[in-house]
């Protein structure tokens, strides 16, 4: 029997309700965690308060640095588990999350699983909102495989790895990710590239089976938003391929996804453009495309 951990991390006390609800549907796996550690950014009132409010069988564990990278990282260092599962603060698991993505690891080729993650939007799903942006607030999105399948990378609200690929391959970068108001990311794909160049047969899963549930807060649900998290992506993508350790063919799944944004999302409605939503929803996902680039450009522009 595969001993897993798991690893939530928190900034804030304002969000002690998510982390709450969170460490309780751990706690309620058919799987069970053999631990339950809880990253605090190095924060002496933030840590003061969490450890008066947890109960002794959350651990508790602060964060070398700021930022969302060096939270999992330290989580990282602390566990004894086997495999290491993460999961947002604002998140909930399904019952059997654990359950499901242990399954997967039967394969000794196995080295990282994710899962689905579903929104829970605090104020409803904007109608000029497309599914195929559900990344841009964390989630899975509407054109990712619908079954289990290979994968490049796994989302960070919903995935795991074998702890000796972190011995292997070494850490989420730190310049990478979440910090502060940045909204950047790409930890988890830059790490996964690392880990398929270093062993090419090793897998990564995706298994829509292993659910989280992800908040989406009504600051998220705002165009404003919208703009400012596909920009930081176009920013982040192009972070990731200034490493020596990424190849040519290294964002092929980013070049998959634009080409059905462009050949599918998009067409398909446009076909019903007579429907105001349709329109809106075209428009969105162009302007999100563009800001995407205009991330990427500013960065490879700025570096020669």
């Amino acid at each position: 029997m595969k001993e897993v951990s798991v690893v939530v991390s928190t900034y804030s006390k304002d969000r002690f309700e998510y982390v709450v609800d969170c460490v309780e549907s751990l706690k309620r796996q058919s799987y069970k965690p053999i631990e339950i550690f809880l990253v605090l950014d190095p924060v002496p009132e933030l840590v003061e308060f969490y450890r008066s409010k947890m109960l002794g069988d959350v651990r508790i564990v602060v964060s070398e640095k700021f930022g969302l990278s060096n939270a999992r990282n330290s989580g990282v260092k602390s566990v004894s588990g086997e495999i290491i599962a993460f999961i947002d603060d604002d998140a909930v698991a399904d019952v059997k999350w654990l359950e499901n993505i242990v399954k997967n690891y039967e394969d000794p080729k196995v080295v990282g699983v994710g899962g689905f993650i579903k929104p829970l939007w605090e104020s409803g799903a904007p109608a000029w909102f497309p599914e195929e942006l559900n990344w841009i607030v964390g989630c899975s999105y509407k054109g990712l495989p619908e079954s289990k399948t290979c994968v490049r990378n796994p989302i960070g609200c919903n995935m795991s790895f074998r702890k000796d690929v972190f011995e292997k391959v070494g850490y989420f970068r730190s310049d990478l990710g979440r910090f502060g108001k940045r909204l950047l990311a790409g930890e988890e794909p830059e790490f996964s590239i690392r880990i398929l160049k270093k062993n090419p047969l090793s897998k990564i899963m995706y298994d829509p089976s292993a659910v989280v549930f992800h908040r989406v807060n009504r600051g998220r649900a705002s165009f404003r938003y919208l703009f400012k998290r596909s920009f930081y992506e176009g920013v982040s993508k192009a972070l990731i391929t200034s490493s020596s350790m990424v190849s040519n063919n290294s964002l092929s799944t980013e070049s998959g996804y634009l080409k059905y944004l462009l050949r599918v999302a998009v067409p398909s409605r446009l076909r019903r453009i007579y429907l105001i939503q349709n329109l809106c929803q075209s428009m969105v996902l162009l302007f999100s495309v563009f800001a995407v680039f205009l991330g990427f450009s500013v960065v490879r522009l700025g570096s020669r």
